[in-house]
């Protein structure tokens, strides 16, 4: 079949045709619009859908490229599906093996074998039957953060205390009774001084955003009320970010790398972001056709 197309954007079908357009959906298109622009420019011909579109045929596309898919962890195994009968006959950026390498956040292991410093984590596996209590008291940590080895936008995640951890072990029962979770001492600096996003495309840095969490708030996301900060990193913070894109299991075109200062004010990796992290471009502009151009080297 002639490809109609050399490059497919892919959007959550929320954002794909909105209804409504608040301002978070904006930043989203305009986001979208940036890249868009950024890669017609250099003569390709695109297109932007949700990876949901039932009517799409894929393999009339040279590439597709994940940037606002925010909606898969809620269909997970529809999800799962889909990504395996495209990368057949289309090619992914980032690719099929990295995606489903990074949706399951025991890839943190990976890097820390790599020399990746990480938050201490404690990784509980599905149907595991200890509870909160007994976590605690192995690891001697007080205060903690439990969330989801497969998640996003701080689904099912919890800061855990003495006082609290009673009231959580209900929903901690059925979420390991179906998925492995994950627990890592509470981290005090994210609050104070917030964590870092360091964008990284095709190995190199390009720019930087630090968020901060709402006051009374541990999450830095904007959908708990974070905020987010023009940034200039260190050379270290610099250094840090593009070896953990290249610790990866394969060069990502693009990378969302998160940083923070762990409770020994080390520099850690919060989070490596490879399927569909908010980039920023709206913040700096000049980074959508460093993309763009990486794209079209790929070709």
């Amino acid at each position: 079949m002639m490809q109609k197309y050399d490059l497919v954007i892919l959007t959550d079908h929320r954002y794909a045709y909105p209804s409504k357009i608040d301002d978070y959906t904006k930043n989203i298109i305009v986001e979208d619009a940036l890249v868009v622009n950024a890669l017609g420019k250099l003569g390709l011909k695109v297109i932007r859908l949700a990876w949901s579109d039932p009517d799409f045929d894929w393999s009339s596309t040279k590439a597709v490229l994940f940037r606002t898919t925010w909606d898969y962890f809620d269909n997970f195994p529809v999800f799962s599906t889909w990504l395996n009968s495209v990368s057949k006959v289309t090619t992914l950026y980032n690719s099929e093996a990295i995606i489903r390498w990074n949706l399951d956040k025991h890839y943190l292991q990976d890097l820390k074998t790599k020399g990746v410093h990480i938050a201490e984590t404690l990784f509980v596996e599905k149907g595991d039957q200890r509870t909160l209590e007994d976590l605690h008291k192995e690891t001697g940590w007080t205060e903690t953060v439990l969330k989801p080895c497969v998640s996003g936008a701080a689904r099912h995640t919890y800061k855990l205390n003495p006082e609290n951890r009673a009231n959580h072990q209900g929903i901690y029962e059925t979420l390991i009774a179906n998925e492995a979770m994950m627990l890592q001492p509470f981290q005090k600096n994210i609050v104070t001084e917030g964590e870092i996003s360091m964008m990284v495309f095709n190995g190199r840095f390009t720019h930087a955003i630090l968020k901060k969490a709402k006051t009374g708030d541990f999450r830095v996301q904007d959908d708990f009320g974070g905020s987010i900060h023009d940034y200039q990193p260190s050379e270290d913070e610099i250094e840090f970010a593009e070896h953990v894109v290249k610790a990866c299991k394969e060069l990502p075109l693009y990378a969302r790398v998160d940083i923070f200062k762990d409770n020994d004010n080390c520099m850690a990796l919060a989070e490596l972001e490879l399927v569909e992290p908010e980039l920023w471009f709206r913040h700096h502009p000049d980074a959508a056709m460093i993309l763009a151009e990486a794209i079209k080297d790929n070709f």
